[in-house]
């Protein structure tokens, strides 16, 4: 079952990605990276995860994102082979952001203890 999961997620993302970048004609969205996907049990729900590269107000891409999520859906479903196609939600992934943070601050530290060592 757990194999399953993982491979409708896959092909999810995979699709999801595809239409944004090929199907959606929305300017106010931008370049949208799928970093992940997450289904409930019953295939009811879809989560997913997205970043939005080079984008100043990545909230309102989101919200544009959302207004979308329909034709997504709708396209979503000519694509996939299961029974019933899951609702989505569009959730900003700033995982990255946060890396890119902690980053910097170690890199500061570092210099701070170069200095303490001189």
């Amino acid at each position: 079952m757990a194999d399953r999961v993982l491979r409708i997620q896959s092909i999810i993302g995979k699709n999801i990605s595809e239409i944004i970048q090929f199907e959606l004609h929305n300017k106010h969205i931008g370049l949208v990276s799928v970093n992940e996907v997450e289904v409930t049990k019953d295939f009811s729900l879809a989560k997913v995860y997205v970043s939005f590269i080079g984008s100043k107000y990545p909230n309102q891409n989101l919200e544009e994102l959302n207004k979308c999520k329909g034709f997504i859906r709708t396209s979503l479903s000519k694509k996939i082979d299961i029974r019933k196609t899951p609702d989505l939600k569009f959730v900003l992934d700033d995982s990255f952001d946060k890396a890119e943070r902690l980053d910097k601050v170690l890199k500061e530290d570092a210099r701070q203890i170069e200095n303490i060592k001189k």
